[in-house]
């Protein structure tokens, strides 16, 4: 098994390379960039700052041709692709993710602005999400086709049916619009920083608890149908019925032997599901005013802030390749019959 978990933590290299390598020649040769961007926002402005008039992309512009060449070297866009992206590839291991074009400012800065809250809402969904839906899987399980079990399926694929950014939309308009009970956006209030402990507490929690409910709204169901599943499975398999015919009880066999076999699927997409630590939603984010991850990254595509878009491809990939290598390792720790490498499991 060591060897197998060797080898996946090799192929991190060669999958991070393809994947980046794929994205920036995307952003050399798709239309529009953060040149054409300033010749755009120059031209609407009426600026005048060379004499020669010329075109860059198909779009008129007041800059010189020596201007536009400064501006293609200055920001890379002046080397083939695979040189450009070398010369990328070698800043990153140094750890330098370059400037931001829109910010002017590091990338790495502007990203780490983003981590607390970013890791803030990801982390607490994921405790609510496992936390709420592997209990709630455990009980509808046992109590299949009862009404609790038909409620709480209506309820659930409810909250699936509907998109998160929808859910946002309708609590932010019942219960912070008309009710006023909560915020309407933002992450904490303007006042924080003269706020004491406690107080700055509430204070995230108050602003926390909309934009927590939009997000989870769509993942319990399936987290939720998924323990249930599993665990009825595992409870008509032969092995368990022979624990209770020997005379196990039943809440013992649910628990001793049913339910560690049940957390393999859980476990399995346990890896992916890291990733929501950083993505986030841009449109949950957008709607509540929440500076995460997600609107920042949406924010870059639509300015053509490709360091900004590259910088948190790099984590994010990163992130989601290790994921997958967590999601092996809980299925090693959840069932150790499973032999990586092997092809079987043991018996």
């Amino acid at each position: 098994m060591t060897s197998y978990f060797i080898r996946r933590f090799m192929l991190i290299v060669p999958t991070f390379i393809g994947v980046t390598i794929l994205v920036f020649a995307v952003t050399r040769l798709v239309p529009g960039g953060p040149i054409e961007r300033m010749l755009q926002e120059a031209a609407m402005a009426g600026a005048d700052v060379g004499a020669a008039t010329t075109s860059f992309g198909g779009g008129a512009s007041a800059l010189s041709d020596e201007q536009i060449d400064e501006l293609k070297a200055y920001y890379g866009f002046d080397k083939p692709v695979v040189l450009g992206y070398l010369e990328w590839l070698s800043k990153v291991v140094q750890l330098d993710l370059g400037t931001s074009t829109r910010y002017s400012e590091p990338v790495w800065d502007t990203i780490k602005d983003r981590f607390p809250i970013s890791i803030f809402y990801g982390i607490t969904t994921l405790i609510l999400t496992y936390g709420v839906c592997i209990p709630l899987g455990i009980v509808k399980a046992i109590r299949h086709k009862t009404t609790f079990d038909n409620l709480t399926s209506a309820v659930v694929f409810f909250g699936y049916a509907i998109p998160g950014y929808v859910v946002a939309i309708a609590l932010l308009t019942a219960f912070a619009g008309n009710l006023g009970w909560f915020p309407l956006s933002g992450f904490v209030s303007d006042d924080f920083d003269d706020l004491g402990t406690l107080e700055k507490i509430w204070d995230v929690t108050h602003h926390a608890v909309l934009p927590l409910m939009a997000y989870t709204a769509g993942s319990f169901a399936v987290t939720t149908m998924l323990m249930k599943n599993s665990l009825m499975d595992n409870l008509a398999a032969e092995y368990v019925r022979t624990a209770i015919a020997k005379g196990m009880a039943f809440r013992q066999a649910v628990f001793m032997h049913a339910f560690r076999n049940s957390l393999i699927p859980i476990a399995t997409s346990f890896g992916s599901n890291i990733t929501l630590i950083l993505t986030g939603s841009f449109l949950i984010e957008q709607i509540f005013n929440i500076d995460g991850f997600g609107l920042l990254g949406w924010e870059s595509l639509v300015e053509r802030d490709y360091p900004v878009v590259m910088g948190i491809l790099v984590i994010s990939s990163l992130l989601f390749m290790i994921g997958n290598i967590l999601s092996d390792i809980c299925v090693a720790l959840v069932d150790p019959r499973v032999k990586f490498g092997s092809g079987e499991t043991s018996q």
